[in-house]
């Protein structure tokens, strides 16, 4: 039985941070795919030692916290923040 409750959850809590990421454009970082990926990794892995929720036995890491790491990518790609021309003055 796979609980939704911490999927949804995190996924939306996750989605609303990730629309409020500002990319800087003086900044000389860039995040390509491959950070993305890398990263992703180390939030499945981090899940894993996180272990489940409390008696949550579907799967045996933490769902809810792999699920508002890829909220925060979808939130950023989709509706990411940029730096719009009027806020330059």
């Amino acid at each position: 039985m796979v609980y939704a409750g911490p999927i949804i959850l995190g996924f939306l809590l996750g989605f609303i941070l990730g629309t409020r990421i500002k990319e800087n454009p003086e900044s000389k970082l860039k995040f390509d795919t491959s950070v993305y990926m890398v990263t992703l990794i180390f939030a499945v892995a981090m899940a894993y030692f996180l272990g489940a929720f409390p008696y949550y036995t579907d799967v045996p890491f933490a769902s809810g916290f792999v699920a508002a790491f890829i909220g925060i990518i979808v939130g950023k790609l989709l509706f990411g923040r940029g730096r719009s021309i009027e806020n330059e003055d």
